[in-house]
């Protein structure tokens, strides 16, 4: 016998003997009866022409950078965050995710992959401000209040790795 001759089989028995007996399960068939139907605001919309979701959008937020949209959707929020608009290397990634479909793996770690490449964007453009970035402040790990010691701390774990790495590469030669 067949795979799909045994689902058949397995299908007919179960239309045969029903599992469970409504009359015996407290509540079944709740909502029968129309006059008390719970879900009546919500179900059969199509033929309703009640009150319900009839109502006008929102104005759409006036935008003055660029906002990334999934190409599942056809209209923005009304509402969107214009605090970090993509930029350098990160946006040309995050552009490149949203041109995929959000059910595509590609999307998701494009995405990924972006806010891994912004971090070290972030680093770099601290660094070429003349600021020491300081991890444990910013990750949360330290509270902002000691944050003098997170720095002293920080520095003294980088140079206990230039050391290791300098001492290393010296017994190799």
């Amino acid at each position: 016998m067949t795979q799909s001759q045994q689902a058949a089989a397995a299908a007919a028995q179960a239309e045969a003997e029903p599992r469970i007996d409504p009359a015996t399960v407290v509540g079944w068939g709740v909502d029968a009866d129309p006059e008390n139907d719970p879900t009546w605001p919500m179900r059969n919309r199509a033929n309703d022409d009640g009150p319900g979701m009839n109502w006008t959008p929102p104005e759409t937020q006036h935008t003055e950078v660029e906002i990334l949209q999934s190409v599942e959707h056809v209209r923005r929020p009304a509402v969107v965050g214009q605090s970090t608009p993509p930029s350098g290397l990160s946006g040309v990634i995050r552009r490149g995710a949203f041109r995929l479909s959000e059910s595509q793996w590609g999307h998701w770690l494009l995405l990924m992959l972006a806010d891994r490449v912004n971090t070290v964007e972030g680093v770099v453009d601290d660094l070429m401000r003349g600021r020491a970035p300081n991890p444990l402040v910013e990750m949360g790990i330290v509270k902002q209040s000691r944050s003098r010691e997170s720095a002293i701390a920080t520095a003294a774990v980088i140079g206990l790795v230039a050391v290791a790495l300098v001492s290393v590469a010296r017994r190799r030669r």
